[in-house]
């Protein structure tokens, strides 16, 4: 921080002389301070990184999957009780709730997730996950924290510590909460329908992170308004009249039926929608047959589809019943064997961050990390549940960042070469662990300093 003043402005004031020396010895002594209580912050999270990177490696060597994470779980409870925090644990499944009451103010709850992806990891790390898991289908899988919920975990618990060492610099009260089953978009749902906020506390604001594979590490990025998209699953059943493939006159097709469906389904973003409005409609998934000549009864696809407003949701899989069902009827298949779209009613909804918090926290980080640090980004179409914590109503001020998380050396060679660097669930990434949790620490302090500041 630094003053800017000069005697032709304070004298400006209309104060007199020893009022302004007084003035510019506040302002200097201010600056001074603030300048002193951002080092001894850094200062501080470089002393404790010894202790939080041994943390991240048992966190990254001993991932767990999406409703399993009770070793996770147990070991993020210790943490936050010995930093002494009161630990409610096993809500929503293996969530966590943590309070720390600091006298009067607001409160702003901070959330980490803590599931990981059935990935091999490949990124011959020292402490590379080696875990799998047997489900209850027989079948075995290895387990990889593909989308940093490790490094996210990590700066949680760095965070709540450093926030237990500063309560003098601030008031209110602190939640913070371990989410389970993010990856699969139901864990934040969990843990309010277990009374979170009813239970707990109502947070006054809402705080998350998410590292960013193509930002690099030590920079940080806040998108205001949407920022991640609506998730929405839909399943389609198309039948038709099997047959011998070699009289398919015989037959009503249900592939060539899902041919034509899926080159239909393009045209609602190319065709239907406003360039200005976002959308995707990705088939991922289609099953039909068992045999080079028969020609199959049923076709099952599997579709994710992608959109910020509301609106345009709806208006999206509206289309895509429309579309299926009229394709099926143009080949002539009866009305008592249209396709079946099922559209699952617990959708994750678009991650909306609050305007005004975004700014006020955006401009924070530049003074305190370096506007250099802080990163402009577009909106991305993947998911995110923490949207449900701020669409309780009333509305909560939310905001989730992105935290750069790749090798600086590494991401400076991409854009050299118009390359691409290895993109979350990929089973090679690898954030540079210090750089990245140790500007994740400052970042999230920083910002519920800013919320919990004394008045």
């Amino acid at each position: 921080m630094k003053v800017y003043l000069t005697e032709g402005l304070l004298h400006k004031t209309g104060l007199c002389k020893a009022a302004r020396f007084m003035l510019l010895f506040v302002l200097i002594l201010s600056a001074f301070t603030q300048s002193n209580a951002d080092d001894m912050l850094k200062n501080a999270i470089d002393e404790d990184y010894a202790y939080i990177h041994k943390l991240y490696t048992h966190l990254h060597s001993h991932p767990e999957l999406s409703f399993h994470e009770q070793k996770t779980a147990k070991r993020l409870a210790k943490e936050l009780r010995e930093t002494g925090f009161e630990v409610t644990e096993g809500v929503g499944g293996y969530g966590l709730v943590a309070l720390m009451r600091n006298g009067e103010g607001p409160t702003v709850m901070i959330r980490t997730d803590m599931d990981a992806l059935p990935i091999e990891e490949k990124t011959g790390l020292p402490y590379a996950s080696t875990q799998s898991h047997q489900g209850d289908d027989g079948h075995t899988v290895p387990i990889m924290h593909a989308c940093g919920h490790d490094i996210h975990m990590s700066l949680f618990i760095g965070t709540a510590r450093r926030m237990a060492a500063m309560k003098e610099h601030w008031s209110g009260t602190l939640m913070m909460i371990a989410q389970p089953a993010e990856e699969w978009g139901v864990g934040a749902r969990l843990m309010l329908e277990e009374g979170l906020f009813e239970r707990f506390m109502r947070p006054d604001y809402n705080l998350a992170l998410h590292v960013h594979p193509e930002l690099p590490s030590g920079s940080v990025a806040v998108v205001p308004g949407y920022s991640f998209a609506n998730v929405d699953s839909v399943d389609i059943s198309i039948y038709g009249q099997g047959g011998h493939g070699a009289v398919p006159q015989s037959t009503k097709d249900p592939i060539v039926l899902t041919a034509h469906i899926v080159i239909a389904l393009q045209t609602i973003v190319s065709r239907e929608l406003s360039p200005q409005d976002a959308a995707v409609v990705t088939i991922g998934s289609i099953h039909g047959g068992t045999k080079h000549n028969i020609i199959p009864e049923q076709v099952d696809l599997q579709l994710t589809v992608r959109t910020y407003a509301e609106e345009t949701r709806k208006k999206v899989l509206q289309s895509i019943e429309r579309i299926t069902k009229n394709q099926a009827r143009s080949f002539g298949i009866p009305e008592d064997k249209l396709p079946v779209v099922h559209i699952k009613q617990k959708y994750t909804p678009a991650v909306y961050n609050n305007p005004v918090l975004s700014q006020r926290i955006h401009e924070h980080f530049e003074k305190r990390l370096g506007s250099e640090q802080v990163r402009s980004i577009e909106p991305e179409m993947i998911g995110e549940d923490f949207a449900l914590y701020g669409r309780v109503k009333p509305h909560i001020p939310s905001l989730m960042f992105r935290l750069g998380a790749a090798d600086p050396t590494a991401y400076k060679q991409a854009k050299q070469q118009n390359t691409s660097l290895p993109p979350l669930h990929s089973s090679y990434f690898a954030p540079p662990p210090e750089a990245t949790i140790k500007t994740g620490i400052e970042a999230m302090t920083e910002a519920a300093l800013l919320l919990l500041k004394k008045q």
